[in-house]
């Protein structure tokens, strides 16, 4: 199995993953032409993609979707909740490439999809991605962790996890109004540095070695204080960066192929 973000943060989120016999979008939250020429770096034209599955319905998940599935004749899988908001931004896309789901496994060809709902301000959810033994598990836009939701990636070797902020630039931030900073921080909001910190010493209890801090915002955190708070964090509990875990950096250029066999 093989996973890549092409594109993390405020701007948009594209992840693409891999069996040896599916090939599937998670979010696409870029232009299409963006996607396909992002797609092109993989060698991976827009007509192999077997599906496109969206996490909710916000503009930085799904602003090229509409077009690619249009132009290209793609199925789009969404939890029957996100398809209330989805229904009528979506107007390229033919009733029968409309798929919905519950919170069951469902497959695409050969690789296991496992939806898990995260708590936002709008029905989103994460994934887990099951072929054989592998797992990679990808869970962004989300106010708080829960141990379901940690029940739900536990055995996951990757994890894409959400640090989008900083607490003490959001706070200091004066391009935002109170209102927002608090829907930010709040229960249903975006995950800080300190509780994505929190949960992934949980996951590298339960012998998650790869980490991917994502989602991050443009105004309210950086890649060096994300990576940096967050490997000081997880070391007073013994775990070591770079020898218990490994920590990458999500950003809006493609990132890091990880493969696993």
């Amino acid at each position: 199995m093989k996973v890549i973000n092409l594109a993390s943060g405020s701007d948009g989120n594209v992840t693409y993953i891999e069996s040896e016999n599916a090939k599937v979008i998670l979010d696409m939250g870029l232009s299409c032409t963006e996607v396909v020429k992002r797609l092109a770096l993989l060698n991976i034209s827009p007509e192999q993609i077997d599906a496109i599955l969206i996490s909710h319905e916000h503009g930085d998940h799904m602003k090229g979707v509409d077009v690619f599935c249009g132009k290209f004749n793609k199925p789009i899988y969404a939890h029957r909740d996100v398809w209330q908001g989805l229904n009528a931004k979506l107007t390229r896309v033919k009733i029968e490439n409309r798929r919905l789901f519950d919170e069951e496994q469902f497959e695409v060809k050969d690789l296991i999809i496992r939806p898990f709902a995260v708590p936002h301000d709008v029905p989103c959810y994460g994934f887990s991605f099951i072929e054989n033994s592998n797992k990679i598990s990808i869970l962004t836009d989300l106010g708080h962790t829960t141990d379901r939701i940690l029940s739900s990636v536990l055995g996951s070797q990757i994890v894409y996890i959400e640090a989008n902020y900083d607490k003490k630039m959001l706070s200091q931030n004066e391009k935002y109004p109170l209102s927002l900073k608090r829907r930010i921080a709040g229960p249903n909001g975006h995950l800080s540095n300190e509780d994505a910190a929190d949960f992934i010493v949980r996951l590298v209890i339960g012998g998650t070695r790869q980490i991917i801090l994502s989602h991050l915002s443009k105004d309210n955190n950086t890649p060096d204080l994300a990576y940096n708070s967050i490997a000081q964090f997880i070391s007073r509990y013994g775990i070591i960066e770079g020898q218990h875990v490994m920590i990458d950096v999500a950003s809006q250029r493609p990132g890091v192929l990880f493969k696993l066999k």
